[in-house]
């Protein structure tokens, strides 16, 4: 018998009065147990902590490297400033020649040296129009009308739907309840078309650039992968310049996005003082699935429209009309275990529908996916004084079952963008990470009114934020997300300033955007 421990959630719930037997007229309950996300600090793998710690020193390289550097700068320096030996007649080449060295010092050390931040301009998310939102009971009513759900598929999403956490007026393409609805690409480009050109429309009016000033280029979409790719889509339409770097990340689930992000920072040390435009969406269109696999039906329930484009740049210049400056990036990747291979998996069903199957292991996986990027983080993150009594109850309770110390993520971060695939997901994040309903306001807010719209779900809930005036400068919020792989990555930005309510936001009515 295998011992190890299952991490399991249970629900009590009523079945009603019991209408006959010894018992009857009494309220009759059961208890249902449930794979749930594993604890996530219950259980801290020592590499994880120690990788946290090797990016932590890489990082202070260049804090052991400014001293010297300040040495060297100061010599000639301190040899100027030595008044009762100053000869202007004799001095004046010297003193010139050893400002021209402080400035070269200087250039070498901060251009030459010193990494380049990264910041964002900008961002914008787009807004569907009121005509394709669709309640919860809208959405049953119409798949029972459609005649692709037999009454089992149609039963089992309707209570996912009433166990999702999502509201009224999320948004679909009323086409996919269209009898006999079957993919097309002509269909997907539609909706492709106008969930990235709404998003990249209001960033590039917010930012007023040039669409020929971008220099690099990257999209991400899950499941819709066309010929030309949705980044050559983007380049002919905004007519960028013919040297653009572009990238078209596909297959990588909801956490493309920050894997997005992570690559135009790369891209952006290689290119330096260039801007680079980031689109992250996912296409309901081609991901809809009307067959009779129950696994398979919950990126029904759960997917919904929507796109967000981000504006990024590493000039030095632009860090006083930037909003954030991104601080880490930090990415965790479990595609080497079978179980996280599979467990969110495109394929086609007994009949040859194509659609994404979604594993009852994909919380537990998810979860240790989840544990092993924070245990990276924390050492980047937390203040030292945390750090210490982490790590200290950890060495000494490393033989020992009694639950470790658990660090306090509030107080490295005020704000908290968890990528919002589920009310259950979210309720877990709440009570592993111990955060209040503040914290977890955006992201509750954003499932609500939006859905899951997957890699661009943490920008909805960033805007959430600015849309409330709730950025405030120095403040620094976490945006994490998880999808196929299984992966998990977590982005770190610091607000530059106050960052004051938007004109235009996903968050207002249309009178309030018109406005």
């Amino acid at each position: 018998m295998s011992t190890k421990m299952e991490n399991l959630s249970t629900d009590i719930v009523n079945t009603g009065v019991q209408n006959a037997g010894p018992y009857a007229g009494s309220l009759n309950f059961s208890i249902r147990v449930r794979r749930g996300l594993p604890n996530f600090l219950n259980s801290v793998n020592l590499k994880y902590v120690k990788l946290g710690y090797q990016y932590l020193i890489s990082h202070g390289l260049y804090l052991v490297i400014a001293p010297f550097v300040a040495l060297i700068i100061g010599a000639p320096i301190g040899k100027l400033i030595i008044w009762n030996d100053f000869n202007f007649h004799y001095n004046l080449s010297t003193a010139i020649l050893s400002l021209g060295l402080v400035y070269l010092f200087l250039y070498f050390y901060i251009d030459l040296l010193l990494p380049r931040s990264t910041y964002l301009i900008d961002f914008a998310c787009y807004r569907p129009t009121k005509e394709l939102k669709v309640s919860k009971e809208e959405f049953i009513d119409m798949a029972r009308k459609s005649g692709n759900f037999n009454e089992k598929t149609l039963s089992f999403q309707e209570k996912a739907l009433k166990l999702s956490g999502i509201g009224d007026e999320t948004c679909l393409p009323k086409t996919l309840f269209q009898p006999g609805f079957e993919k097309s690409i002509k269909q997907s480009r539609e909706e492709a078309e106008m969930v990235v050109f709404g998003a990249v429309d209001d960033l590039l009016e917010a930012t007023k650039i040039n669409p020929e000033d971008i220099s690099i280029l990257i999209v991400n979409c899950s499941t819709l992968n066309t010929t030309p790719s949705l980044s050559a889509m983007v380049i002919n339409h905004y007519k960028l310049k013919q040297k653009v770097q572009s990238f078209n990340l596909g297959g990588m689930g909801c956490a493309a996005g920050t894997v997005a992000i992570d690559l135009a920072q790369d891209m952006l040390n290689v290119y330096p003082g260039s801007y680079a435009l980031v689109v992250s969406t996912e296409i309901v269109s081609h991901s809809w699935y009307t067959g009779k696999d129950v696994d398979m039906l919950l990126p029904n329930c759960f997917l919904r429209m929507g796109a967000a484009a981000m504006l990024l740049s590493n000039r030095r210049l632009d860090r006083w009309k930037a909003k954030y400056q991104l601080k880490q990036v930090v990415r965790t990747h479990k595609g080497m275990d079978n179980k996280s291979f599979k467990s969110i998996y495109l394929k086609e069903d007994e009949e040859g529908k194509l659609g994404i199957s979604v594993s009852k292991d994909v919380l537990e996986v998810g979860g240790h996916a989840v544990k092993a990027n924070i245990t990276i983080l924390g050492p980047l993150v937390l203040p030292f004084a945390e750090q210490i009594q982490f790590f200290t109850t950890l060495l000494l309770n490393k033989n020992s079952s009694t639950r470790p110390y658990i660090p306090n993520f509030k107080q490295a971060f005020d704000h908290f963008c968890i990528l919002a695939t589920s009310k259950k997901v979210l309720d877990e994040f709440e009570k592993n990470l111990e955060l209040t309903k503040e914290y977890m306001e955006a992201s509750r807010k954003t499932l609500e009114r939006f859905g899951n719209t997957s890699s661009s779900s943490v920008w909805y809930e960033l805007a959430y934020l600015e849309a409330n005036k709730r950025m405030k400068r120095g403040d620094k919020v976490w945006q994490i997300t998880f999808g196929s792989g299984i992966k998990c990555s977590s982005a770190v930005w610091k607000a530059l300033k106050n960052v004051e309510r938007p004109k235009k936001s996903p968050w207002y009515d249309d009178q309030e955007n018109s406005n």
